[in-house]
């Protein structure tokens, strides 16, 4: 059984005022009560159940854009979160998409959409709207976060008459809105990188945050997530979908592994550590399933949850996303001569394939070979001539809405896949890599032992201690984890995003690639942010 929560309503008071703690601009972030439907905080808190339904709103934040699924300002009482973009282009999750994968090797999508394809090809500016969504989005997640924060104090609890129960519930509640919190920093982080900061500590009204560097943000996010493991659920004690102590630990060993991009920090041995609790001790287990069960429209029961720490949760009757999140990402993989109800879908966009380097990862993806090489060739090219045309690309079928047994999900226009945000595999190769890079708690032999199970699963060969190098783990990666929001962090990590290291078709903008800038290693603050809060300063490039 999936989260109950996620069945409350999604109809949810938004408080006058949540975004101005933030960017100090309303018209980015339409977030004021526009009728006598929507209540004042204080009212609205009055009602015990209020408390998990504001918890539901960052949940289901996560995967849709609005009150009303994607929400659609064009339609009346559909209003996205986001002013501006509309709601299925602005769900959290497909932002991360767009911004991990089209800015790599892994992913290239036809539309011409706005500023979209300079993402493809890495000549973004600060312009660039999908840039601006995604800052806003974060920001806006972080406001709700801090207004339930703020309505969720022992004094205010006490105010209101709730008992010790619901207390103690609530006191729940809100480490997991610090979790979320943290996500969404940590995301700020490592996109954007000198970002400002506000929390539940700063008054409600119009002022401009300060901007923070990025080693401060650093700090801020590490320090929220080591006292977490004080405060959130202990591991997997929580309902399916919440986050608990493991997702905490997750999410600082993935700081620290990048520590020394974000603050010029070695913590590898800290990543390890952590990785290595996170294996041994968390009670999450290695999924013994077929590779494809993970991606499937039953992921959630079909044996692959044993290995997810936090899902983004799809559900195709309760989640009425049509554009954003999984059906997004489904929708927009189904082009050319695919069957889209073999998908477990009602039809295809013909956006989103991969290029050709990311294919040549998968050297022996046969029907004998490495089961994660999912590409669809029938009618496609390997080579990309033309980004516009979909038929040029191999398509990808890493994700389908259908159930591992064969059987139809509940809906072929709405997927009910849960996006997999954390797994435990990626623990394992975080541990090797971090091993690796020298962490003084690893061991080379049990990383090995990870990585091996890691390719038994998938069907791929066996490797050998010298061949687990970091170059191998970076390939690995791409190959475990693609189509998963990792890619242009892991490319960063390994100094093969930006410059001429590693060079795939149409980054730079040409069709055989070339170098790009390394600034373009941090996403330029967007300029409508800027000109909403003129004290932030732009990333050097820019």
């Amino acid at each position: 059984m999936k989260i109950s929560f996620k069945y409350i309503s999604y109809f949810f008071l938004f408080v006058l005022g949540i975004s101005m703690t933030l960017t100090s601009c309303t018209d980015d972030l339409n977030v004021t009560p526009k009728d006598d439907d929507e209540f004042l905080s204080e009212t609205f808190f009055q009602d015990p159940k209020s408390y998990k339904e504001v918890l539901a709103k960052l949940y289901a934040g996560l995967y849709v854009g609005g009150n009303d699924g994607d929400g659609d300002a064009t339609i009346p009482g559909k209003n996205p979160d986001i002013a501006g973009l509309g709601g299925d282009f602005s769900s959290y999750l497909r932002l991360l998409f767009v911004t991990q994968e089209f800015s790599t090797d892994e992913a290239i999508i036809a539309w011409a959409d706005g500023t979209l394809p300079t993402l493809n090809a890495q000549t973004w500016s600060p312009a660039n709207e999908f840039l601006e969504g995604t800052f806003s989005r974060a920001f806006y997640h972080i406001s709700v976060a801090n207004e339930f924060l703020r309505q969720t104090t022992d004094e205010k609890l006490t105010e209101r008459g709730v008992d010790a129960n619901l207390k103690a519930e609530i006191a729940n509640f809100r480490a997991e809105a610090r979790f979320l919190r943290a996500f969404s920093y940590y995301n700020l982080m490592d996109l954007f990188g000198n970002v400002p900061i506000t929390t539940e500590k700063d008054p409600v009204g119009f002022f401009y945050p300060e901007q923070k560097t990025r080693a401060e943000v650093f700090a801020f996010v590490e320090s929220e997530l080591k006292d977490l493991d004080n405060s959130l659920v202990a591991s997997k004690a929580n309902e399916y979908g919440r986050v608990d102590k493991t997702a905490a630990k997750f999410l600082l060993a993935q700081v620290y592994l990048n520590a020394k991009v974000y603050a010029g920090v070695d913590k590898n041995n800290e990543a390890a550590i952590l990785c290595n609790e996170i294996i041994t001790g968390s009670g999450y287990t290695f999924a013994n399933v077929p590779y494809s069960y993970l991606f499937s429209a039953d992921n959630n029961r079909n044996g692959a949850q044993s290995e997810v720490i936090f899902p983004i949760v799809g559900d195709g009757n309760a989640i009425r996303a049509t554009g954003g999140g999984m059906s997004f990402i489904m929708h927009a993989s189904i082009g050319g001569s695919m069957d889209a109800a073999s998908r477990g879908m009602d039809g295809g966009w013909q956006g989103i394939r991969t290029r050709r380097e990311f294919v040549n990862l998968f050297p022996d993806a046969t029907a004998t070979g490495d089961k994660r090489g999912t590409f669809y060739t029938n009618g496609q090219s390997k080579d990309i001539n033309n980004v516009s045309t979909f038929t040029d690309g191999y398509a990808v079928t890493k994700y389908i809405n259908k159930n591992a047994d064969g059987s139809a999900a509940q809906r072929n226009d709405i997927p009910d896949i849960d996006f997999p945000m954390f797994r435990l595999t990626d623990a394992y190769l975080m541990y090797a890599e971090a091993t690796l890079r020298g962490a003084a708690s690893g061991n080379i032999t049990t990383a090995l032992g990870y990585v091996n199970q890691i390719r038994a699963r998938a069907n791929a060969q066996a490797i050998t201690l010298p061949q687990l190098t970091l170059d191998f783990i970076l390939d690995e990666r791409g190959r475990e984890l693609f189509w998963e929001c990792h890619r242009r962090t892991d490319l960063i990590r390994f100094g093969k995003f930006s410059g001429g290291s590693k060079i795939w078709q149409w980054k730079g903008g040409s069709i055989n690639g070339n170098a790009t800038e390394a600034f373009r290693d941090l996403m330029p603050i967007p300029a409508r942010n800027i000109q909403a809060n003129p004290t932030l300063k732009q990333n050097p490039g820019y």
